[in-house]
């Protein structure tokens, strides 16, 4: 039997999340930013500082992206409620199993407003840049590395956003060593900050001849790319720049000159490198962004405690200070230690299925 009340009390519960999120984006407001931004995107003068009209472009896109998720929720609660007057009224329960869709789908774009309206840091908004660092272990902690990289890439595959891989440095026998690359996309620091910490991995090593259970580490680095406004000022003497030849499996003139650069800073004694670019002249700026990504979050740290959460504890790659652990063997399970949050499948989430723990985070910090 049809209960119109229990279907009118999910939409009412639904409609107050909505109206917190509404409140939290301050869709309100933003609705006149847009349009500022649009007329300001019209000048000229715009128009020819390419930089400039793409941060604007960026923003109005990201604000747009507010006001179409509202509208979307808000216009699928009416739909329902619609439905279920429809319903009470001729009594063609058959439209039953559509309303059921029409509420799940309904409960399903209101959750991720929600989850965007917890996004609201200072560079939560950013592009991010992420380092992975095989742990102690050789060839094994190499492999996993790469399996981390993998992860990543899908992930941001499946959420509609470009990674461009920076540097690597490839394990001895096979993996990476530790690998540098930009994911860019709305939000893309917000959600990857959560994976800041070390990562633990337990399986039947495919480089033991024994078949014995192995465990590794490896540890992930996440900052935001940050513009160059004078924030952060690096100064041409505190700073060398080497260039050499790139590696890998290279192409054209790639291998033959002198594209890839290293850029030394002195007094933190931070090094970033890059060589994914065929052109000097890109790579340095590529560079570049990273060091300023990384000044940032050295100066973050000394901020006060809100901000220095920025990049997280810093722990060793060791036993006991893993966030996470993937265990292939003998259970297949991934447990995140710091919500509790499971997932059975461990191969679901090594090809990028990791959404839920993103947000299981994001919801408890």
């Amino acid at each position: 039997m049809f209960k119109a009340d229990d279907y009118r009390l999910r939409i009412k519960a639904l409609e107050d999340t909505l109206g917190e999120a509404k409140y939290a984006l301050d869709i309100d407001n933003i609705s006149q930013q847009l349009k500022t931004l649009k007329e300001e995107q019209e000048k000229p003068e715009v128009w020819q500082d390419l930089e400039r009209s793409a941060k604007i472009g960026r923003e109005i896109s990201s604000i747009e992206g507010k006001i179409a998720s509202y509208e979307k929720g808000k216009k699928a609660l009416d739909d329902a409620s619609e439905v279920v007057d429809l319903i009470e009224e001729s009594g063609e329960e058959e439209l039953v199993p559509e309303l059921d869709k029409m509420m799940t789908t309904a409960e399903k774009d209101i959750e991720e407003m929600r989850i965007r309206a917890l996004l609201r840091g200072k560079y939560d908004s950013s592009n991010a840049l992420m380092s992975l660092h095989a742990g102690a272990g050789g060839t094994e902690a190499c492999d996993w590395c790469q399996m981390l990289y993998r992860m990543y890439c899908r992930y941001a595959e499946k959420s509609g956003y470009k990674v461009t891989e920076i540097d690597r440095l490839p394990g001895d026998s096979a993996g990476l060593k530790s690998v540098d690359f930009k994911v860019e996309g709305e939000n893309a620091y917000g959600y990857l900050k959560a994976e800041i910490g070390v990562h633990r991995l337990v399986r039947i090593s495919p480089f033991d001849a024994n078949k014995r259970r192995q465990t590794s580490f490896a540890s992930v680095e996440v900052m935001p790319e940050v513009e160059d406004d004078g924030e952060i000022e690096i100064k041409d003497e505190d700073i060398r720049i080497d260039v050499y030849r790139s590696s890998g499996a290279g192409g054209q003139k790639v291998n033959k000159t002198e594209t890839a650069i290293r850029i030394t800073h002195f007094p933190t004694g931070i090094v970033v490198t890059c060589q994914n670019e065929r052109s000097q002249l890109q790579n340095k700026e590529m560079a570049f962004k990273y060091l300023r990504s990384r000044l940032l979050e050295k100066q973050l740290e000394q901020r006060m405690q809100e901000e220095a959460a920025l990049k997280g504890e810093t722990k060793k790659i060791e036993w006991g200070s893993q966030i996470r652990s993937y265990v292939f063997c003998p259970y297949t399970l991934v447990k995140d230690h710091r919500t509790g949050y499971e997932v059975g499948d461990v191969q679901a989430v090594m090809d990028g299925d990791i959404q839920g723990f993103i947000i299981d985070y994001l919801k408890k910090s």
